[in-house]
């Protein structure tokens, strides 16, 4: 079995975490905040933002306006809203940055790996051939091409292209 080894999001999983829910701060601010907080897209139910420990650049989250936990506790509405900010996140991502594919999926519950746990958020990270190097292993620092207040500009601009 091969093993993938990702040093740089130690400091996260390892120092602690704050008492509130930043998801939940975040969707309850007024909407000028949105660009610190890197909130992309806000909808009827859910909303888009950027991952502060990104994967690659670009590396999205899809989540509830509601503090919820479980898919199973979701409303209809809101699962189907979930899924449709997740599809046109894709579509965004496609306009700006072309990847070759994307991982798409959603830890549930700490033992799966979710690191806000009682917040349920979708990830949305696009993908390129060769996208993984020797830097991340070797040299136990992750390469990111571009700053997260750059890619929030850069989606942002191809949202308000959207009719």
């Amino acid at each position: 079995m091969d093993r993938l080894y990702t040093p740089w999001r130690l400091s996260y999983v390892v120092n602690e975490k704050p008492s509130h829910c930043p998801f939940c701060q975040y969707i309850r601010q007024d909407p000028a905040h949105d660009p610190e907080n890197y909130l992309l897209f806000r909808g009827e139910r859910a909303f888009i933002i950027l991952n502060r420990f990104p994967y690659n650049s670009g590396h999205l989250m899809v989540l509830p306006n509601e503090h919820i936990a479980s898919l199973l506790d979701l409303e209809p509405q809101v699962r189907n809203e979930l899924m449709e900010l997740t599809t046109y996140s894709i579509h965004l991502l496609t306009e700006a940055y072309h990847p070759q594919g994307f991982n798409v999926g959603l830890n549930l519950g700490q033992a799966a790996g979710a690191g806000m746990a009682a917040h349920l958020h979708f990830h949305i990270v696009p993908r390129w051939q060769g996208d993984t190097n020797f830097m991340p292993i070797i040299g136990e620092t992750k390469v990111l091409p571009e700053l997260l207040e750059d890619t929030y500009k850069r989606l942002r601009q191809v949202i308000a292209k959207q009719p």
